[in-house]
C-alpha cells in the first residue's frame, strides 16, 4: 500500500471519529464528566484535521 493510500485511510478514519465523537458529546451534555473527557479528544482531532487541510465548516457540529 502506498503512503498516499494509507494517508487517505488515516484521514478518513479521523473524519469518521471526529463525526462520531461529536454525536456522543451532544448526547452527553456539556456538564457531564464524559463530555469533558471527550472534549480533549475532540480538540486533538480538530487540530489534526485542520493541520491536514480539512475544512471543518460542515463537519464541526460543536463549533468550539
Amino acid at each position: 500500500m502506498s503512503d498516499s493510500a494509507s494517508d487517505k485511510e488515516m484521514m478518513q478514519k479521523n473524519i469518521e471519529e471526529f463525526t462520531r465523537l461529536q454525536q456522543y458529546m451532544l448526547l452527553a451534555g456539556k456538564d457531564s464528566p464524559a463530555y469533558k473527557t471527550m472534549r480533549i479528544r475532540y480538540v486533538g482531532l480538530k487540530v489534526i484535521l485542520n493541520s491536514s487541510g480539512v475544512n471543518l465548516t460542515e463537519l464541526d457540529m460543536m463549533k468550539e
